[in-house]
């Protein structure tokens, strides 16, 4: 396998004998109770000292990724330095790292892609006897199937550096984060477990502004994950915190450890704001829906009278709310198919007014089709999408990006560069598998269906809609609004 980076501590901090190592593994995996319905984590955090103090703290966050056994196939582990100092990170140029269990072969094509970040570096002095990343490989070992490893030493850096780099190894459900660090160290019981206290307090806030130095020796990688969680809206977790008065040494001076699990927000969870967005929408349509319909109708048929669309005065209407600002889509639709569609992707203007103006232009100013006719007025349906704020999406790649999608919720903003291109939620009715949707999107942005790059952006929002059809005489829509 080339060159491999041989075990430093094994007998030391964990069982040098192979059949011994496995059953103490599994001693401790057995041991750890969770719920048979908890999910996946996306990282972890867990200690690394010896097995006797450690071990029974570890063994609770990494019982949690059984059920991702043939799922992981690459642990980013990024833990501090203890033994040779380094400034910023550092990876091995190793093709794999030993234990008694066996060899753990290194991703070497993620490392190299991380190589020209300047707070990268290969430096294997800081690797050769560091054992904040291997005590963790047995227990990894034990709990996966076959996985690569990608060993981050972290050194002198800034939680944001950290951040940087995990982000651009995050990937999707097969790429695991784990975080190695210890919590205070050689206090009285008493005074660790305030200490621990606050660093777990930190943790579950995600603020990794919280944590001092005598909080953990991992702190600074520890700091940059809980800051790219937060920018990604994990959940955090605390499964564990002991310290070795509690597990195998006396209480006058002890160490802290402690295990948390982050996981992602399900496809089907919304994101924020998105909640009050959608009930406060949904009243709003409830009670002038019609109108609103009936100004768009008025505004298209002002348009084929005088070339613009309706006047809106935002006074001239009793509730305040159809005043406030706010974005929509208006679409046009004749015997089932597109006839216009124009809208705001984002808020700029008093929401009547905006869909005054967007359901002129979706009737005359839409490339795609020519100017509507009086006579086509009786055979259109018309619907009016109000759209959410709209909120960047955290991915790596374009499977990320797939995998990140929520399929008939998301409307989705693609760009990159110059070209950009939106599609409301409605659009999954036609293009109902992401590949195609986000293949189509591409092609109304202007760029090739397999197209991308690292300067690919998205954002998702969604959507609460009106419709004619929901009058059940679409003539209707065209006489005034008597209400």
């Amino acid at each position: 396998m080339g060159l491999v980076r041989p075990a430093a501590v094994a007998g030391m901090f964990y069982p040098g004998d192979r059949r011994e190592l496995a059953a103490s593994v599994q001693y401790y995996l057995s041991q750890a109770e969770i719920e048979t319905d908890a999910a996946v984590p996306k990282a972890i955090i867990a200690p690394h000292a010896g097995y006797v103090y450690s071990g029974p703290v570890a063994a609770t966050a990494y019982a949690r990724l059984k059920p991702a056994r043939g799922v992981i196939r690459r642990v980013v582990l990024a833990g501090p330095c203890h033994r040779v100092p380094v400034r910023g990170l550092a990876v091995s140029g190793a093709d794999a790292f030993a234990t008694p269990l066996g060899d753990v072969p290194l991703d070497r094509q993620a490392i190299d892609r991380i190589l020209h970040l300047p707070q990268v570096e290969t430096f294997d002095a800081t690797h050769a006897q560091e054992h904040s990343l291997e005590v963790h490989l047995p227990f990894l070992q034990s709990i996966l199937d076959d996985f690569v490893l990608v060993p981050l030493v972290v050194g002198q850096a800034g939680a944001d550096e950290v951040a940087e780099v995990l982000e651009s190894l995050w990937g999707g459900s097969e790429t695991l984060i784990v975080i190695s660090s210890d919590l205070s160290h050689y206090l009285d019981y008493d005074s660790a477990q305030k200490i621990d206290g606050d660093t777990c307090r930190a943790i579950e806030n995600l603020d990794s502004s919280g944590l001092g130095r005598d909080h953990a020796c991992g702190r600074v990688p520890v700091g940059g994950l809980l800051a790219l969680a937060k920018r990604k809206g994990l959940e955090v977790a605390t499964v564990d915190l002991r310290n070795s008065g509690d597990t195998a040494g006396d209480k006058a001076r002890v160490v802290g450890y402690g295990s948390w699990v982050f996981v992602e927000p399900k496809s089907g969870q919304a994101v924020d704001g998105e909640d009050d967005f959608g009930a406060e929408t949904r009243e709003l349509l409830a009670r002038h829906g019609r109108s609103l319909l009936h100004l768009a109708a008025a505004s298209i048929s002002h348009g084929l009278a005088s070339g613009n669309p309706q006047p809106v005065d935002p006074s001239d209407f009793a509730d305040p709310a159809l005043g406030a600002d706010g974005a929509c889509f208006v679409t046009l639709k004749k015997a089932g198919k597109l006839r216009g569609c124009i809208g705001s992707p984002q808020v700029h203007r008093p929401l009547i007014v905006d869909v005054a103006e967007n359901a002129f232009a979706a009737a005359f100013r839409d490339h795609r089709f020519s100017p509507l006719s009086r006579e086509e007025l009786d055979e259109v349906d018309l619907s009016i999408s109000v759209l959410s704020a709209a909120a960047p999406i955290d991915f790596s790649g374009e499977d990320g990006l797939l995998a990140a999608l929520r399929p008939g919720r998301d409307g989705l903003i693609i760009q990159d560069g110059d070209k950009r291109a939106l599609f409301l939620p409605s659009v999954w009715s036609d293009l109902p598998d992401p590949l195609r949707f986000l293949q189509h999107l591409k092609i109304k942005a202007g760029m090739s269906p397999g197209h991308f790059s690292a300067g690919f952006q998205a954002w998702r929002f969604v959507t609460e809609e009106v419709s004619s059809a929901d009058l059940g005489d679409s003539a209707a829509l065209w006489r005034p609004a008597t209400s």
